[in-house]
């Protein structure tokens, strides 16, 4: 009995210390993205205050997230996901807006809503409650198809069937490996096709879904990348100096890219910054003391946003940004009580504080 207490104290004390590790590392990663824009901005007297709102909302939603996914680790998530569903109910739609930040936005909360759904059906205990939360996940994809938005509904589908598969998964640091890959394959891509990198056809069987004017956004802002790649061309100054947007009847000064935008505009430093963050998310995820399929859940949640705003303007809005942070704090939180059940194939029974990696 002794040796067990023993042993079990450690492994907690060992939680805690990765858990403090993957805090520290997440607070490091934003304050040098809030550092790094101001010093992009005092070199080219750009205007940091966008990328230090969405800094503040990250760090804000995750704070939140922690402490609400503490005391109430189901009506949290199902709360955020119901707010979520309302906010993209509430905003233009791609039908009705010409701007095309406006159905990012909406794909993005509706992506987010839809993990927050599924993360609280693995957190709760009555069946009744676990299938009902789950039929709120596929009724925010049916939303997202009702509301015109074709990204939102594969991603909403997408993040769905992750979530049910996740309870097949032995090891989560597998599928969140695959995330990151996900996420790099896609940026990637985007960056080949602003560099007309790709073959003819594919970049014109592209151009359909992609919009022509959305190309030739992320046209100019490789060309600011070229210009300037360790310090870009100041944040907030994409607008000011690329021509599409100059003859655009809506602009609204953004590059439709949050990694090229970022490039442009702060250096291929600051899509480092960028990509650090993502990976901390990940890493905090990897470190969780939730179970396998919370994790994997809103890793594929946040995955899919990650994709969304690598070919749209989801970024942009704070909404997003703060219910990213949110997501992340409630999956990486640790409910009071004695413990939560890992549903993983394989896996027995244990402590909220041990992570199945």
């Amino acid at each position: 009995m002794g040796s067990t207490g023993t042993a079990s104290a450690t492994d907690a004390s060992a939680t805690g210390d990765r858990r403090s590790a993957s805090d520290a590392a997440g607070m490091g990663v934003l304050a040098a993205c809030a550092a790094w824009s101001l010093i992009t901005a005092a070199a080219h007297d750009g205007r940091p205050e966008g990328v230090l709102l969405a800094v503040l909302a990250v760090t804000a939603g995750y704070a939140s997230g922690r402490i609400l996914g503490v005391l109430l680790p189901v009506a949290t998530p199902c709360a955020g996901a119901l707010t979520g569903l309302g906010l993209a109910i509430a905003t233009p739609g791609p039908q009705i807006s010409l701007q095309l930040g406006h159905s990012g936005a909406t794909a993005a909360l509706l992506t987010l809503s839809s993990g927050a759904a599924c993360c609280a059906a693995w957190a709760a205990r009555p069946p009744a409650l676990r299938l009902a939360l789950r039929l709120l996940a596929a009724v925010i994809a049916v939303t997202a198809a009702l509301l015109g938005s074709i990204t939102g509904l594969v991603t909403c589908a997408g993040v769905l069937l992750c979530s049910l598969a996740a309870a097949r998964v032995r090891r989560r640091a597998f599928g969140l490996t695959g995330f990151a890959a996900a996420a790099a394959v896609v940026t990637a891509a985007v960056w080949a096709i602003g560099e007309n990198a790709l073959p003819d056809g594919l970049t014109a069987s592209l151009r359909g879904g992609l919009t022509g004017h959305r190309m030739l956004l992320w046209h100019d802002a490789l060309r600011m990348v070229r210009a300037d790649p360790a310090l870009g061309v100041g944040p907030g100054r994409y607008g000011d100096l690329s021509p599409t947007v100059a003859q655009s009847l809506l602009p609204d000064g953004k590059a439709h890219s949050a990694p090229l935008q970022q490039a442009a505009e702060q250096g291929l430093i600051g899509v480092a910054l960028l990509a650090a963050a993502f990976c901390w998310m990940l890493y905090a995820l990897l470190r969780s003391p939730r179970s396998t399929p919370i994790a994997l859940t809103a890793g594929a949640a946040l995955t899919a946003l990650a994709v969304i705003a690598s070919i749209g303007n989801a970024l942009s809005f704070m909404t997003v940004t703060a219910g990213a942070g949110l997501l992340a704090g409630l999956a990486t939180a640790r409910p009071l009580g004695a413990g939560e059940r890992d549903e993983s194939v394989g896996a027995i029974p244990r402590p909220s504080g041990e992570p199945g990696i």
